[in-house]
């Protein structure tokens, strides 16, 4: 089994090297939901980068897709590419596109970017696996501020109705979105209850604890047909403390002073990357 600790190390550490080289954007989105990722991608999620169409293999959906950089990292250290490509990340010319793409890139399920579109695909994901009787799950990784779409509350009513307990959904609770709080842009409180009243089985954790994201995701802990929803309560920016509770990091590229300083702080030594 995968250190899921050292495994988040490692995908802050890629994230924060991929939006430098790249001079790309959402680097505070990433490292927010990094250890939902490497929790997910560590150790609950049944996969194989061998056979990346294995039917059996669960599917995730990352809906928040402008934070692609965290999962092209962690499907480069779980062995779906090789990690060197990527330094290609938001290069002209490259698969790894500033928004998740699934376009040539093994493991990704779904392009997404337009956000309030991930739920419902997987809630289609999950009522397809439950026509077929077939065992895998379905994994959705939705923004906070993404919430505020009325097509993900669309989804959920349907994904109760029909019982579509394979289906969860994380929700990266960083309580910033692109341009101020979330509580200044539209408020979501009270947020646990909402999805509770949608028919949802809920449970809500501190999204950088490894043990309590395990525990909330392990299958042995279903007792109910319900779909299930954790709200991960997190830190945008978390890792890097300038870049922590910050909206200047929702847009803002590591560059300068400011990335070698980030460089120090995750171990990292920035000549290397330069």
């Amino acid at each position: 089994m995968i250190d899921t600790v050292d495994l988040a190390r490692r995908i802050r550490r890629h994230a924060v090297e991929m939006t430098h080289l790249g001079k790309s954007s959402h680097v505070g989105s990433v490292l927010s939901m990094t250890d939902i990722i490497a929790v997910l991608y560590g150790c609950v999620m049944r996969f194989d980068p061998a056979n990346t169409k294995w039917p059996d293999r669960d599917r995730f959906i990352l809906s928040k897709g402008h934070a692609g950089a965290g999962i092209y990292a962690a499907l480069a250290e779980c062995g779906f590419f090789p990690i060197a490509k990527l330094r290609t990340h938001y290069q002209d010319g490259s698969d790894l596109s500033g928004h998740v793409s699934h376009k040539g890139v093994p493991g990704v399920e779904l392009s997404t970017g337009s956000l309030g579109h991930g739920l419902p695909v997987a809630v289609g994901m999950a009522k397809a696996a439950q026509l077929n009787s077939t065992q895998y799950r379905v994994f959705c990784v939705l923004s906070d501020g993404e919430c505020d779409a009325g097509s993900n509350w669309e989804a959920a009513m349907f994904a109760s109705h029909h019982r579509l307990h394979s289906l969860t959904v994380i929700i990266d609770y960083n309580k910033i979105q692109s341009l101020g709080t979330v509580a200044e842009t539209l408020a979501l409180e009270p947020f646990a209850d909402k999805w509770r009243s949608f028919g949802w089985d809920v449970r809500e954790v501190d999204g950088h604890d490894h043990g309590q994201l395990k525990d909330a995701l392990a299958p042995v802990k279903r007792t109910n047909d319900k779909p299930l929803c954790v709200i991960a309560h997190t830190i945008k920016g978390k890792g890097v403390s300038f870049m922590e509770n910050s909206v200047l990091w929702h847009y803002r590229t590591p560059q300068g002073e400011e990335y070698q300083a980030a460089c120090r702080e995750l171990d990292v030594a920035g000549s290397d990357y330069a």
